[in-house]
C-alpha cells in the first residue's frame, strides 16, 4: 500500500522573498520612528523656550505690580526694584537672565527700557520690552506699571 500523501510547505525561494519584504518594511518603520523621535525633541525644546519666556514675564510682571521703585544701572546691566521693605534685581547677560536664585537662559537681542510712555533717559524705570533671538523667534516681552504720583517727584 502506497501513500502519495504530499507534506503542504514554502518553497526556499518564497521564504527569502517574505523575509526581503520584512525587512524592507522593518528598515521603512525604523526610519520613521527616527524622524518622528527628532520632531518630538523639536517640539520639547520650543515647548521648554516658550516655557521659560512665559517664567520670566510671569515674574517680571509680579515684580513690576509688587516693587513701586524700579531702576536701570546701565553700568551692570541690572534692573533693580525696591520698595521699603524689600529689593529684587535682574541681571542681563548676553545669553542669561539672572534673579537671585533664579536663571533664565533666553538669550535676548534688544532690551529698552521706558519711564513715561518714553525711553527711559534717567535711570527710572516704568516699562520695559525685551526681544528673543531669532532661535527663539524674535518673541517679544513688554511690561509695564502704572505709576503712582509719588514716582514723579523728584
Amino acid at each position: 500500500m502506497k501513500t502519495d500523501k504530499k507534506i503542504q510547505a514554502f518553497t526556499l525561494s518564497e521564504i527569502i522573498v517574505v523575509l526581503i519584504l520584512t525587512s524592507i518594511v522593518v528598515g521603512l518603520a525604523f526610519s520613521v520612528l527616527g524622524l518622528v523621535q527628532k520632531q518630538m525633541q523639536a517640539i520639547q525644546v520650543n515647548y521648554n523656550r516658550n516655557l521659560e519666556l512665559q517664567k520670566l514675564e510671569t515674574s517680571l510682571w509680579l515684580d513690576f505690580s509688587r516693587y513701586s521703585d524700579i531702576r536701570f544701572n546701565t553700568l551692570k546691566s541690572q534692573l533693580v526694584l525696591k520698595h521699603e521693605m524689600d529689593s529684587i534685581s535682574y541681571t542681563f547677560s548676553k545669553e542669561l537672565i539672572i534673579k537671585e536664585q533664579d536663571t533664565f537662559s533666553i538669550p535676548l537681542e534688544i532690551k529698552t527700557f521706558y519711564f513715561n510712555g518714553t525711553i527711559s533717559t534717567t535711570n527710572k524705570v516704568d516699562a520695559l520690552k525685551l526681544r528673543t533671538t531669532k532661535t527663539d523667534q524674535n518673541r517679544e516681552l513688554f511690561i509695564f506699571k502704572k505709576n503712582a504720583a509719588a514716582a514723579y517727584m523728584n
